[in-house]
């Protein structure tokens, strides 16, 4: 006789299977109500305080995208009625991006509001716009993901309460990101080697990208002002590429690069093997598949769902590897059935270990590099993520995507993309 665990778990599984089928059917098939994109463009991601948009503030880096959305798009700008903006560290964003929704062209009439989930505010932006039309709350709206790390650095962790700091998992979100880095690195026994394996492939996918022209549908010109350090001499510029890309980076090269953080223990982080310090924005426009075919409006594809899951903050990294598996069951999916893995790099630590616990293709994995190569603006990553994403499967002929970011306060979180073709 079965015990009364199994015979719970042998209900679970019957009350599930249906669910998860049915949600892999309606992923394969077009719906009147499907949520769809039918813009994903991104301006170009460069050096934080070095880089084209070094001096180019939150305010005018969203003024920037949602003209290039406005015009490229031709809505009518009157029928946008939300704009959620994923944002990580600009104080009073919310002012910010209601002010530059209104800059940038659309009526008073349309909305904005901030999301914060650290690396996956982009995604958390997307999901928010896409759960409003599914609601009927509104019809149709942008969703962006943008940070200027140049003019907001990153502070850390602030000041916490005793409660917290004497809680024993509530205290390690005051661990900075290279010792949670570092901790996954000696836990998972992730060599310095493998690390800098990692990290290459990263910049070596980037240049071929590149080179290639890959970039070229995902990005949308800044035009914008930087200043001369030396001179303080102002210059008007068009910002077009990504500059963060190392041409010819090895193993071997990266294996030359010492510790970022010698004072905790493997010493595996390098400047070389984590993510770029970048500015940049992304953004897409969202409304039902109905919607569009009314507006005319081209489909790139539609948002399927996106998922979130806990976990210690010390090893916060790993969060994808928890996630992924998670949105994949929701779908009835295998691994297998994924044509591209957008996996956020926050470090090659996380990334070589996702990759390796997951048994990913590493073909399927970033094919036109991660974080480490092109940069990680923390709240445009997200969203860029997903412009990649339809870019890619374009390229390919491919259909699937899932798109995954490490949450650096011990998050996971995934979502699941279908190209229209």
């Amino acid at each position: 006789m079965s015990s009364p665990q199994q015979r719970l778990s042998s209900i679970a599984n019957q009350l599930s299977g249906p669910s998860a089928a049915a949600a892999k059917q309606k992923l394969l098939v077009k719906n009147p109500d499907d949520v769809v994109i039918t813009l994903a463009v991104r301006t170009p991601l460069t050096k934080a305080r070095k880089g084209g948009l070094k001096d180019t503030s939150l305010d005018n880096l969203l003024i920037s995208i949602l003209t290039s959305v406005r015009e490229r798009s031709n809505l009518d700008p009157n029928l946008v009625e939300d704009v959620c903006v994923g944002n990580v560290l600009c104080p009073g964003s919310a002012y910010i991006a209601r002010s530059a929704v209104l800059a940038a062209g659309f009526p008073v009439t349309a909305a904005a509001s901030i999301a914060n989930r650290f690396c996956s505010s982009g995604l958390l932006a997307i999901q928010n716009i896409a759960n409003q039309i599914l609601a009927g709350s509104i019809d149709v709206g942008v969703a962006v993901g943008a940070e200027s790390m140049s003019t907001n650095p990153d502070s850390g962790a602030p000041e916490m309460s005793s409660q917290i700091m004497s809680h024993p998992l509530a205290s390690q979100n005051k661990q900075p990101m290279g010792q949670t880095s570092e901790n996954v690195a000696a836990q998972f026994n992730i060599s310095r080697e493998m690390h800098d394996q990692f990290a290459a492939k990263s910049y070596q996918k980037a240049e071929r990208a590149q080179k290639a022209g890959w970039f070229n549908d995902e990005i949308v010109p800044v035009r914008t002002t930087t200043k001369d350090p030396k001179t303080g001499e102002v210059k008007y510029v068009v910002v077009d590429q990504d500059d963060c890309i190392r041409y010819g980076t090895t193993a071997e090269s990266l294996g030359k690069i010492r510790s970022a953080f010698p004072q905790w223990k493997p010493n595996a982080t390098t400047g070389g093997n984590a993510s770029q310090i970048t500015d940049g924005a992304a953004a897409v426009i969202l409304m039902k598949r109905s919607r569009a075919q009314e507006l005319g409006q081209p489909i790139l594809g539609k948002f399927c769902g996106a998922t979130v899951a806990g976990l210690e903050p010390r090893i916060m990294g790993i969060g994808p590897s928890i996630a992924i598996p998670k949105i994949l069951t929701k779908f009835g999916l295998t691994k297998d059935e994924i044509d591209i893995f957008e996996i956020n790099e926050a470090f090659a630590s996380m990334g070589a270990y996702c990759v390796k616990k997951l048994d990913l293709d590493e073909a399927k994995v970033n094919p036109r590099g991660g974080a480490i190569a092109i940069g990680h603006p923390l709240g445009c990553t997200g969203a860029r993520q997903v412009v990649t994403a339809f870019s890619e499967l374009r390229r390919q002929n491919k259909r699937v995507a899932v798109t995954s970011m490490c949450i650096g306060t011990g998050m996971g979180m995934a979502g699941i993309f279908v190209s229209e073709h």
